[in-house]
Order: structure tokens, then sequence, then C-alpha cells
């Protein structure tokens, strides 16, 4: 699917890639389910969270996340009176740092269950969504059209936290359950 560039185009490309998401989860056999991920047999997957999630729970959760990082961003600045933006990720960590954040994530929710990961996803995304649906085709992908977007747009951050996200969150699994059938 191509990068959304219209609000319509976005709600659609995150509901289907939620939804994707969704179903191929409840495709899992138990064992595919219950046997914890293991990329290490593949040089090629050097990014860190191919080590750090180990189950299906671990990606439910950073999706959530990730969706916390997207409600408060935009919450705060739409709120925010000062001159000074709030950034997008939270202090200490910057674009170059923020594996560390994730990891961060993980070790917060090692005690989250499964059960409560989809409820806290499911909410998160119908949150996003109703967010998203808020602003209008300008107000999402006009460059700099908010001064707290720096130079891009919300529509980037939004795409970021769902459709592709979401995308990543697939690719995952699917390479989970390749691995499995060798």
């Amino acid at each position: 699917m191509a990068r959304p560039k219209d609000k319509q185009t976005l709600i659609e490309a995150s509901e289907v890639n939620f939804a994707k998401l969704w179903q191929l989860i409840e495709k899992l056999t138990e064992k595919e389910f219950n046997t914890p991920f293991d990329f290490s047999d593949n040089p090629k997957l050097k990014e860190a969270h191919w080590q750090r999630d180990k189950n299906v729970r671990d990606i439910l959760i950073h999706l959530y996340e990730w969706h916390q990082l997207l409600i408060h961003w935009i919450t705060q600045n739409q709120s925010n009176q000062s001159s000074e933006p709030i950034g997008f990720l939270p202090e200490p960590y910057t674009w170059k740092n923020y594996a560390d954040m994730n990891v961060a994530f993980w070790q917060k929710h090692q005690q989250t269950s499964y059960e409560k990961s989809v409820m806290m996803l499911k909410n998160s995304h119908h949150q996003v969504m109703k967010l998203i649906d808020s602003f209008s085709d300008d107000e999402l992908f006009t460059k700099q059209y908010f001064p707290w977007t720096g130079t891009t747009n919300v529509g980037s951050y939004c795409i970021s936290a769902t459709s592709s996200h979401y995308d990543w969150a697939l690719k995952k699994l699917k390479k989970h359950k390749k691995n499995l059938e060798k």
C-alpha cells in the first residue's frame, strides 16, 4: 500500500493494517503463539527490535506505547501556551538513542498480560483514530502547518505510529511464522 497522502487514505490504511494484524494473530497456531521469537539465525536482521521482542505481547505493547507518544505529543502541543514546542520523544531520548526508549517500554511491560496488552492496544488505536479524524487534510499533511511539527507534518507522525507500524508488526509476525516452518 502506498504511503498515505491524505486523511481518508491514512484512516483506511491504518484500519486495514490494524485488521490484518488481528487476523494474523487470530490465525497463529498454539505453537506459533507460544514459541518465543528467535531471529538470531539471520545475520541480516541487525536492528535492535529483532532481539528485543520475544512474543506477540511485546509487539502489541510496542505499538501501544508509540500510540501513547503520538497522543501525548499532539495533545500537549495543542494545549501548550508556551512558545517552546514539546518534542515527540520524551527526555532523555533522541532519534539517535530511541532504541533505548523502546527497551524501556519492553522492560516496563514484562509483567503485562497478553490479554491486557490486547485491550490497551485496541483502546489506544481507537483514541489515535479519533485524534486523526479531528484534523483536516491540510492540518495533517501540510508541512509546518503547526509550529511544533518542525520541518514535517502531523500526518507523517500519524503514519509512523499507525499504518506503517502495523505493517512492521505484520512483517515481524510473518517472519516468526516462517522461522517455525524451518
